[in-house]
């Protein structure tokens, strides 16, 4: 029904009904000023404290001339600063765009060229890093603001970031922002050889923010920890920010050190914590385990694989008053998709659990047919969490949004009570240690090394990794080619993270009749090599 009103009721309307990402910290300090919103280290913010810095370091950013839809790069592990600039650079439109801390200076740097970011927020220790990568750049950022984290000195280039918190201006900045407005790009490997600029708006992030607020089960009242890294959308947009929107209190660590979790969550007394099935195995195996009162926990969330059958009834026997949930999806999800909720974690053992509240989920085939139950096929999502799309690159976007279903590269298949079973990555997926590692670009790599002909990179299963990047290597005419050479040649070219775990120099590589590497076989092969 079309109205008769003036560009300015059109704006005050607009005004009236916004729902943008920077709006959350106002509404909770609103509803909760003087509660604790964020601790790390030693400052503890209230929501009323949280919300005015940063209104401060977002009138600040639009004095430095950073708009609407400008990238701004984050290279940093956690901190009060990162979380304040994340939703500062919300309030002016602007596109945060969180960068793994662990690739090296050639990733960093082709993230940014590819981004087109204006700006590059840097943790101190980390600034000569990103000076390597800028080094590789003929253009690249022009504003440079570091953070200081660990007490290391920088250059006259980088602007301190704390100085943003000073802004005399407590004023909440206006800007326009739509629903389908990007406001966050996350880098994702994918499958593919280039990591990809995943695009997501804020109304995709609120609708996943009401599906795990939901389906996870989370409340205002909750003390959650947060140790994981804030790069990963897991942790940004699972945990901290459904948090902040509901007015809990987070507790803010830059890494998982277990003795500094178990003190934590004595002291603080968290009820709630994430880490994926590699840090609950550290914690369970730590000699400290039981010399710290745990009781307080009453929720725990694991994501990024599938959780070992042995800790999930470990973690219900030493931490019997904690609910346990899965939540399984990707970047491009937002990132959830399905969630297994704690009454299904003995009986549908290895499952990632049904959809979520705003998720639509299939298993199809090929021609994108339904698969009865039971049945292999590409996992499909439809859902508001979904992405706008890749950035600079809309062969890769339709491709993956075919027939109106974004396609994951995900095998699975369903139950005949609906549960979803993850069976393996289309296209050779490696999650190790959390971290998603695309085996063609690890390949792709090792191809450079002169003296190698083939090369198959797949996973297999690791005690500590979950899973582990593993190398079967043939080289060029028989030659003479260590697996001590393909290591360091490895830890040179590549990010410690992506490099094989294990190598093996072969004569040839098992194939099919058409060519094609049987990846397969060399899993079967490997699969227990880390066994024992």
């Amino acid at each position: 029904m079309k109205q008769d009103v003036n560009d300015s009721a059109i704006t005050d309307i607009k005004r009236a009904r916004n729902q943008q990402l920077g709006d959350l910290l106002r509404r909770s300090a609103a509803r909760y000023p003087d509660k604790l919103a964020l601790a790390f280290r030693d400052r503890r913010d209230t929501f009323r404290e949280l919300d005015e810095v940063v209104n401060r370091a977002a009138n600040a950013l639009a004095e430095l001339g950073i708009g609407k839809g400008e990238r701004i790069a984050i290279l940093a592990r956690n901190s009060r600063a990162f979380v304040i600039l994340r939703f500062a650079l919300a309030r002016i439109g602007a596109v945060a765009s969180p960068v793994n801390f662990m690739l090296n200076a050639e990733d960093v740097a082709y993230i940014l060229q590819h981004s087109g970011a204006r700006g590059l927020i840097c943790q101190d220790s980390m600034c000569a890093l990103a000076e390597e990568a800028l080094g590789m750049l003929s253009g690249g950022p022009d504003i440079l603001l570091s953070i200081a984290h660990a007490g290391t000195e920088v250059s006259d280039r980088w602007r301190p970031a704390e100085a943003l918190f000073k802004h005399p201006d407590t004023r909440e900045p206006w800007v326009a922002v739509e629903p389908d407005d990007p406001i966050q790009m996350m880098y994702t490997s994918g499958t593919e050889s280039r990591p990809k600029g995943a695009m997501l708006s804020s109304g995709a992030l609120y609708a996943q923010y009401v599906t795990v607020i939901s389906d996870g089960e989370m409340r205002a009242d909750a003390v959650e920890l947060h140790c994981m890294p804030l790069f990963h959308c897991a942790q940004l947009d699972c945990f901290i920010t459904p948090d902040l929107y509901l007015g809990a209190t987070s507790i803010l660590h830059d890494g998982a050190d277990p003795v500094a979790m178990f003190e934590a969550i004595q002291t603080e007394k968290v009820t709630k914590l994430f880490c994926p099935p590699t840090v609950w195995i550290l914690l369970l195996r730590h000699p400290d385990f039981g010399k710290y009162d745990l009781s307080s926990l009453r929720q725990g969330y694991y994501g990024a694989s599938i959780m070992p059958t042995a800790v999930i009834k470990e973690l219900s026997e030493r931490l019997p008053n904690m609910r346990l949930y899965n939540f399984y999806g990707q970047t491009e999800m937002a990132p959830c998709a399905t969630i297994l909720q704690p009454e299904d974690q003995l009986t549908k053992l290895g499952s990632a659990g049904r959809p979520g509240l705003n998720v639509e989920t299939r298993v199809v085939d090929d021609e994108g047919n339904d698969l009865p139950v039971g049945e292999v096929g590409e996992i499909v999502h439809r859902s508001p969490h979904l992405i706008l799309g890749y950035y600079n690159d809309p062969e890769k976007t339709a491709e993956s949004f075919k027939g109106g279903w974004f396609h994951s590269g995900d095998l699975g298949r369903f139950d005949e009570d609906g549960y979803l079973y993850v069976v393996d990555r289309k296209k050779d997926m490696i999650k190790t240690g959390g971290e998603n590692v695309a085996s063609r670009e690890v390949e792709e790599a090792i191809f450079h090394h002169p003296q190698v002909a083939e090369v198959a990179v797949f996973g297999v299963p690791h005690p500590k990794w979950i899973e582990a990047v593993v190398a079967v290597i043939v080289p060029k005419g028989g030659g003479a080619l260590t697996a001590e050479e393909i290591n360091a040649y490895c830890y040179e070219h590549l990010s410690h993270f992506k490099s094989p775990k294990h190598v093996a120099i072969r004569e040839a590589l098992p194939k099919n009749a058409s060519g094609k590497i049987l990846k397969r076989e060399l899993r079967m092969e490997f699969a227990e090599i880390f066994e024992g």
